[in-house]
């Protein structure tokens, strides 16, 4: 199952597990800790963590979720930053490995983190983004499980500026608004119509139609986006399990396409794809018009997606943290 990174605040989460930002000692704490003993219940969940005493760095420890949504809460302690000389990246990986493997060894399906040590141990923005979702990632590739990255404001999210500032001048390049194109789609489709008028007369082109039969015509119909994807997938030397795992894709909805020959995505879910297959441009243009789709420049969704696949960055994840911080739908998922 895929990562999704959402906009909200973790105690409302609806998964199996949320997973709490603690302190070594269990202990109520502020930001993220605090809200979710609140929410949990401050003397209940207190109690639970006292039984268990301590919880290492980098270690991930269970109690309930008591009032919570979420059946279970892992508690899992980040790394104060130090400047970075301090072993913390390799702590903080191990925060998400152990509370992932926590989770695994419950079978559950869903769970939910924080970015850890974002906040007040302050470990720098991006960085911790990209230590959360490289972590993730790896864990996604061998496992399935649905797995949100909450976070509750852009304010406690660490896109990277210089590539913020990067699309943002390519989408100020290229953008252009819907009236301007519908102008231009006007005054192309009546010159269009005169020249037609002027190269063929319109009742010999009527009675050539009519000349054709059902069956002529059934045999022009394209190959579906199932086939065409299945094709991409054969061509690129992918196998379905490597293809549906880049495009942060269910397995579920992977199979239904393949077992739907006429099954129709929606746009994310059809560019997802194009990603994880890697495809350039004109093949990406193909793959969406199998399902009915183009990619527009009066959409900045879609001069992100233009952006990335100019630059040959397929990374699905750094995509849809452009695409969040640009606040347009994700990819996947």
């Amino acid at each position: 199952m895929p990562l999704e990174i959402v906009r909200n605040d973790i105690t409302k989460m609806d998964v199996d597990a949320i997973v709490n930002a603690a302190n070594s000692e269990l202990q109520m704490g502020g930001g993220v800790c605090g809200s979710i003993f609140i929410a949990a219940g401050v003397k209940e969940l207190q109690k639970a963590c006292d039984e268990i005493g301590q919880c290492s760095v980098g270690e991930a420890v269970l109690t309930d979720g008591f009032r919570l949504q979420s059946t279970h809460i892992i508690h899992t302690v980040g790394p104060v930053w130090r400047g970075g000389n301090q072993n913390e990246e390799k702590l903080l990986q191990s925060c998400y490995e152990n509370s992932l493997a926590l989770a695994a060894s419950l079978n559950l399906e869903s769970i939910a983190f924080p970015v850890i040590s974002s906040g007040i141990y302050g470990y720098p923005k991006e960085q911790a983004l990209q230590v959360a979702i490289s972590s993730i990632h790896e864990f996604l590739m061998s496992h399935e499980m649905m797995v949100y990255l909450v976070v509750f404001d852009k304010q406690s999210f660490g896109f990277s500026e210089k590539l913020f500032k990067s699309i943002h001048q390519y989408i100020d390049e290229h953008y252009v608004e819907e009236h301007e194109l519908k102008y231009s789609r006007n005054q192309r489709m009546i010159e269009q119509e005169i020249q037609s008028q002027q190269a063929y007369v319109v009742e010999e082109k009527l009675q050539d139609f009519k000349k054709r039969s059902l069956e002529d015509m059934m045999g022009q119909i394209d190959e579906s986006f199932s086939q065409r994807l299945l094709r991409f997938i054969d061509e690129k030397g992918m196998t379905d399990a490597d293809t549906y795992k880049k495009a942060n894709i269910d397995r579920r909805l992977f199979s239904k396409i393949r077992n739907s020959p006429d099954y129709t995505p929606l746009k994310k879910t059809a560019i997802a794809f194009a990603i994880a297959l890697e495809l350039d441009l004109y093949e990406t243009k193909d793959l969406l018009d199998k399902a009915g789709y183009t990619l527009s420049q009066s959409s900045k969704f879609d001069l992100i997606i233009h952006f990335f696949i100019e630059q040959k960055n397929y990374n699905i994840y750094e995509i849809n943290e452009a695409l969040f911080t640009f606040d347009q739908v994700l990819l996947g998922a």
